[in-house]
């Protein structure tokens, strides 16, 4: 039976389902990037910045369901091994290797600002073409921007 939700889609759906597995690989290393640093984390102000990070975390996670879940409805399918992560990713992955608190904030404000580019570039491409994975795309992008003010908050509060 044809699909009324694919049917809409003006663009190349191989294309934006490639790209959507980008940015599910973006959120699995970003929400262990976080889940992890939220582990490490020490030095003054741990517990606070320990709580944000746990919080993006979980926002991390849940946007990987959302582009999972969005990738299926395309026809399209999940990365579905973690080493592709690696090959696929637009942010990469940096290893807590320092756990004090302003080198694990620093290194979650470059991922989120990588990430708002991802969202930025994916919004552009998606806009009048695929109105249900554009709203997916601007309300992550929402949440990373929030993301990247609340860690230079603290980062500037601590500074």
């Amino acid at each position: 039976m044809e699909r009324k939700g694919i049917k809409i889609v003006k663009a190349d759906i191989k294309e934006i389902v490639q790209q959507l597995n980008k940015a599910l690989s973006d959120e699995w290393l970003a929400y262990y990037q976080y889940w992890l640093g939220e582990k490490v984390v020490k030095g003054k102000f741990r517990q606070e910045v320990a709580a944000e990070l746990g919080q993006h975390a979980g926002d991390e996670l849940k946007h990987a369901g959302m582009i999972a879940d969005r990738i299926i409805q395309l026809g399209g399918s999940p990365v579905l091994k973690p080493e592709q992560w690696y090959k696929l990713t637009n942010c990469g992955y940096d290893a807590p290797e320092d756990p004090n608190v302003i080198p694990i904030l620093k290194q979650n404000i470059k991922g989120e600002q990588c990430a708002i580019e991802v969202y930025q570039k994916l919004a552009e491409m998606l806009k009048d073409k695929d109105p249900i994975t554009y709203l997916m795309v601007l309300s992550i992008l929402k949440d990373e921007i929030e993301h990247e003010d609340d860690l230079i908050n603290i980062l500037e509060d601590i500074q």
